[in-house]
């Protein structure tokens, strides 16, 4: 019998999710579900249909979207995360909703209505170092763009992503019109939990065989599950805490990123 052909075609890629999602929740659940959910109806699906994208599906605190043009992704997100910027700073919360958007151009396979492949795989790991209210695109996605869209972007060198064989040049987008008189607004101090809030960051694979690889994530789920069980702590989730994995850790960024106590 033959083997079945993969399913192929080339997309621009959209990979995005809620910066400090667990920590919203576990301030306001109610209250912060029903943002995002305006969020989603007032801003972000209009724009994907705008620029003719699909959403693919939907993950908790994340969501992964289709485009047919590098161009049309890279407008879309840039407009998504102006809009939202200057939508939460006019509300009266005290924790704004930001995402972090990752983008890439590659090849994907086709599985039903879900798509596949390491063209997904970087997006989702290029938006994992994205900034949070920032955009990161690869560079296969910048030389599509490039001189097309209107913004400022900064190279970023190379990262290494995890599962992925070749360390892949990502460029930041900066979408501060005036970096300078930006800098110079205060930022506001943000809320933390009345309990102490933790991480548990993703233990490394030291066996040096990648098939083990499970055996030290099981370790750090373990830990975050136990941890959950203690009434007086605030344990950040794992989807959030893993977005560290596989990159040097610098303490006191994954404690501003994660918004942690402790």
């Amino acid at each position: 019998m033959a083997e079945e052909r993969l399913q192929r075609r080339l997309a621009a890629i959209l990979s995005a999710d809620v910066v400090g999602y667990s920590r919203l929740m576990g301030i306001d659940e109610a209250g912060t579900l029903a943002r995002l959910k305006a969020i989603r109806r007032d801003l972000v699906d209009p724009k994907i249909a705008a620029h003719s994208g699909r959403i693919v599906k939907l993950m908790g605190d994340g969501a992964l979207v289709e485009f047919a043009s590098a161009v049309d992704v890279v407008t879309c997100a840039i407009e998504i995360q102006r809009q939202l910027r200057e939508r939460e700073a006019g509300g009266p919360e005290a924790d704004p909703i930001r995402f972090r958007i990752g983008i890439h151009v590659g090849d994907i396979v086709i599985e039903g209505e879900d798509i596949l492949g390491d063209g997904v795989n970087i997006a989702a790991r290029i938006e994992g170092i994205a900034e949070p209210g920032g955009i990161s695109i690869s560079e296969d996605a910048w030389r599509q763009v490039h001189g097309k869209v209107a913004g400022n972007f900064v190279d970023g060198g190379e990262h290494s992503l995890k599962n992925i064989a070749q360390p892949v040049r990502v460029y930041r987008l900066d979408l501060a019109p005036n970096q300078a008189a930006a800098s110079k607004v205060p930022r506001p101090t943000l809320a933390l939990p009345e309990k102490p809030s933790i991480a548990v960051l993703a233990f490394n694979n030291m066996s040096g065989d990648p098939e083990q690889e499970y055996f030290s994530d099981g370790i750090s789920e373990d830990i975050i599950t136990d941890r959950s069980k203690l009434s007086e702590l605030h344990v950040i989730a794992r989807n959030s805490s893993f977005t560290h994995k596989g990159k040097p850790v610098d303490v006191q960024q994954v404690g501003r990123d994660l918004q942690l106590g402790y």
